[in-house]
């Protein structure tokens, strides 16, 4: 062995060690020679206390050396833990015994290890592939020294009817068998090119050097023919036992996932969760099966680690106890999210509309009463239990706005099934990669989304909207519809006057909604019942919104909310995933069709509403004259395009909340005040107004603070401060804030602030007044030589030039050396993107200037690439990256 050449691995960590064998797979008396990564004795030399001991196990065709990132964290004094990377027999630099060992003799040969180690507890055991069941294997043999698992991408179960993954059964064929495993190496190159990105040359050529020469591949092959692929399999009884005997295991455990694995899919991961459903879990978006290579998993680790593991010796059960002691005790307070849906529908209120669905000529298409609504919603609840849906069921709900989702919806809901709300303003990618980590057990959709879910896999049990013909019900896999469990439902109702047969509790998670994707992958944000009502009542008792009112909610979310506020609710005819498309006479018929009194619409919406009021007809201005709320969410909305709006809806209160789907709504702020503040903070009679839009106050129930800035532009953990004139990330504490993102255990700590608080990922400030101003994302920041540069303030100098409609103020260059480029999309938009003109250059110069912002460079680009959701969101790492391009010389083309 020649430990230099194994880059990343302290040569004093490496050791062998024999050990008596008690397999049946060896003779008696055998003694077996194991090879391990072991940083044990760098602890002892430097005078280390080890708070316990990381046992890694490594699959087919690695070995110890994938887990060098946990052993130099490990190493860290500033959390020791001995870390033990074993070489399992037959693998990596341990003996070749010349036995076919199964997997109940691997199991056993771990425990052979760790006796001859003499290993004592805390164990949190560590696995990675075929090496995660054998580690749960030696942790189910071993509960009195285990204190945790840790799992990378693997599998303890293979789905009854389900085959095992194309790579796997190719590698199994007779044919290929023992030529792709043993004879070439050619398994070991294809498990290597499974790495996103690649594995640079030194690495890959240290996960090949055991391996080199067919007599030492025999492992290899073994492992694989080793796989059970049924109930007849040697080992099948072996994995069986682990499978089960996993979910009796009570101890912390995480889940660290590679999604782009073409062996362990997100299948896999689902199953687990099921077996050890309070284990943390987080997906790293990209990475593939050699997740510990894709991904620096050591930070997630030690970082559990210290949360799960060392805290004061908190168990699973105890951390239960504290967020059941957290609850409050009334829960006859709690009124669900369809609570009004059954008060409506048994009032004098029943025969009217509850819900009005438009058709693309303006007239309306279908509507329900109350008393309609209530009946489909049960008979739909009704069905779906008899369809094997339960609580906890996860349903993708991919129905367009209108009286079809609202019923699914609210039926998922009352059931206690998790609805997934991924919308098709993410676009195909985006959509899918949301839908796939969400892993719904049940997608409901209407044809074009059944055609995508059959073809990209995204659900295994596919529901139509409405009946198919026996053909288009059989190319596109679709077992049943609404409408006939609507049909069944309402029999089983009918016969035993059934509703669900167990009402969720509050606390119990009740809708994964996805974030929109326009800084970075789109998250999913997990709410509870609970956090959902509280929206509702947020929402209700900041705009005063109640039973009575008419909603037209050009934004589908806020559709989906209208009839848990007791309002009758209509979706203009539109392309709700593009909201640029919601023209004025649109928004008129819808106005007009339900008398409105409220409208919720975005920022992109409403410019196309101003730009297209020319068509209104008389009745469409006089439908748009009654309204009285109007609320514009999702990005910043320009004074200028608010004054206009005002003009169209004379008679409304022209509101902007801020929030985000982590927390929706964190402040509220109307025109008037929008105006004043302006006012303010051009005649600097209150400190700290401007650089910013400013966002206005909390909402009822909120609290708002910021964690104040740091030199090199980071937020560090700091105690939140609500001073005047303090840029900082912004925090916000709420009922109605997120309980978590889904399976991303990661990201969930690191927005997680001071007790209490959520970290927004924003950046701003208060004023003296207590108005709260929002300077940009914390990703966005400029770190130039001599100042924290953050883009809002800058960004909205600039789009005062009446030659500006859209403009992005982003760092080019090496952090802490930052230069401001300004990137503007001008009117009319130019042809070509690139360097801006002279006459344009300086006006935009001038105008940063007076934002306090030196602007080193302009470009000029046709349109700015915002976010597909709510067309308003610039994507200013994408312009960054493009920017730095074209001054370093390169070719413009379109950012």
């Amino acid at each position: 062995m020649v430990i230099a050449d194994w880059p990343g691995v302290n040569a004093e960590w490496s050791r062998e060690i024999d050990v008596p064998s008690t397999s049946s797979a060896d003779a008696p008396g055998a003694v077996r020679r194991w090879h391990l990564l072991d940083n044990g004795a760098e602890l002892a030399r430097r005078g280390l206390t080890p708070t316990g001991t990381l046992l890694c196990v490594h699959g087919n065709p690695t070995w110890s050396y994938l887990w060098r990132s946990l052993l130099a964290a490990g190493s860290d004094p500033a959390h020791p833990w001995r870390v033990v990377a074993v070489d399992q027999l037959d693998m990596g630099f341990s003996e070749r015994t010349g036995t076919f060992r199964r997997l109940a003799d691997r199991i056993n040969d771990l425990g052979d290890l760790t006796d001859a180690l003499a290993l004592a507890g805390p164990v949190v055991s560590v696995g990675h592939d075929w090496g995660g069941v054998i580690s749960l294997g030696w942790a189910l043999a071993h509960r009195d020294q285990l204190a945790g698992v840790v799992l990378t991408n693997t599998a303890v179960h293979q789905p009854a009817g389900s085959p095992i993954p194309p790579a796997l059964r190719l590698a199994l064929h007779p044919a290929v068998h023992k030529w792709g495993t043993t004879t070439s190496d050619a398994f070991l190159r294809v498990t290597h090119a499974l790495a996103h990105p690649p594995l640079p040359a030194d690495v890959r050529d240290a996960f090949m050097v055991p391996y080199r020469g067919a007599s030492r591949r025999a492992g290899v092959g073994n492992f694989v023919a080793d796989i059970p692929v049924g109930a007849s399999h040697p080992s099948f009884a072996a994995l069986n036992g682990v499978a089960e005997g996993v979910r009796g295991l009570d101890v912390p455990a995480l889940m660290l996932w590679g999604p782009r694995d073409p062996i362990f899919s997100d299948r896999y991961l689902k199953d687990l969760i099921t077996r050890l459903p309070h284990a943390d879990v987080h997906r790293y978006e990209g990475a593939g099966h050699l997740v510990a290579e894709d991904r620096n998993i050591a930070p997630a680790v030690f970082d559990w680690l210290a949360s799960r593991i060392t805290c004061g010796g908190d168990s699973v059960a105890e951390a239960s106890a504290v967020a059941e002691a957290a609850r409050p005790a009334d829960e006859n307070a709690f009124k669900p999210l369809w609570a009004l849906l059954k008060d409506l529908a048994a009032g004098p209120s029943a025969g009217e509309r509850a819900v009005v669905e438009m058709a693309p000529d303006g007239a309306v298409a279908r509507s329900l009463t109350w008393q309609q609504l209530e009946e489909s919603v049960a008979h739909l609840s009704a069905g779906l239990e008899g369809a094997g849906l339960r609580p906890g069921s996860r349903v993708s709900l991919m129905v367009p706005p209108g009286v079809d989702l609202t019923v699914a919806l609210y039926a998922c809901l009352r059931l206690g099934a998790v609805v997934v709300v991924a919308d098709a303003g993410l676009g195909t990618k985006g959509l899918s990669r949301a839908v796939k980590g969400a892993t719904p057990d049940v997608l409901i959709g209407i044809d074009k989304a059944l055609a995508a879910a059959r073809a990209l896999g995204w659900a295994a049990r596919r529901i139509s909207v409405k009946d198919l013909p026996a053909g288009p019900r059989r190319l596109l896999g679709v077992e049943t519809s609404l409408a006939a469990l609507a049909r069944e439902g309402s029999a089983k109702n009918a016969r035993s006057g059934a509703v669900p047969s167990r009402r969720p509790a509050p606390d119990s998670p009740a809708a994964v909604l996805f974030t929109s994707g326009s800084t970075g992958p789109a998250k999913g944000v997990l709410y509870t019942h609970r956090q959902l009502a509280a929206m509702r009542d947020t929402v209700a008792g900041t705009f005063g919104i109640q039973p009575g009112n008419r909603l037209v909610a050009g934004f589908a979310p806020f559709a989906l909310l209208g009839p848990a506020l007791g309002t009758v609710s209509v979706t203009p005819a539109m392309d709700v995933t593009a909201p640029r498309t919601l023209t004025a006479g649109a928004l008129a018929d819808a106005a007009a069709a339900i008398d409105a009194t409220v409208v919720f619409a975005s920022p992109a919406a409403l410019r196309n509403v101003v730009a297209t009021q020319a068509g209104l007809t008389a009745e469409g201005t006089a439908a748009l004259g009654r309204v009285e709320l109007l609320l514009s969410a999702g990005a910043p909305v320009p004074e200028p395009l608010l004054a206009e709006v005002q003009r169209l809806l004379p008679a409304a209160s022209l509101h902007t909340p801020y929030g985000m789907t982590e927390a929706l709504p964190v402040t509220d702020i109307s025109l008037e005040q929008i105006q004043a503040a302006a006012a303010d903070a051009e005649a600097g009679t209150v400190p700290g107004a401007g650089n910013g839009v400013c966002v206005g106050r909390p909402v009822r129930g909120a609290r708002t603070a910021v964690v104040p800035l740091a030199a090199d532009g980071t937020a560090p953990a700091a105690a939140p401060v609500t001073e005047a004139g303090v840029t900082g990330e912004i925090l916000v504490s709420a009922a109605h804030v997120k309980d978590g993102y889904d399976r991303l255990w990661l990201t969930e700590q690191v927005s997680a602030g001071p007790a209490g608080w959520h970290r927004t990922g924003d950046v701003g400030h208060f004023d003296a007044d207590g108005r709260l101003w929002v300077e940009g994302r914390l990703a966005h920041i400029i770190t130039a030589p001599d100042a924290v540069v953050t883009p809002v303030g800058a960004e909205q100098a600039i789009e005062r030039l009446d030659c500006v409609r859209m403009a992005a103020v982003v760092g080019v260059g090496p952090a802490g050396t930052q230069a401001v480029a300004a990137v503007v999309e001008t009117v009319p938009p130019v042809r070509k993107a690139g360097p801006a003109g002279a006459e344009l250059a300086g006006k935009v110069r001038a105008a940063a200037h007076r934002a306090g912002v030196s602007v080193a460079a302009v470009l000029v680009v046709p349109a700015q690439p915002t976010d597909i959701r709510h067309n308003a969101k610039i994507d200013r790492s994408r312009l960054s990256q493009w920017a730095s391009s074209v001054l370093a010389g390169g070719r413009p083309g379109m950012p």
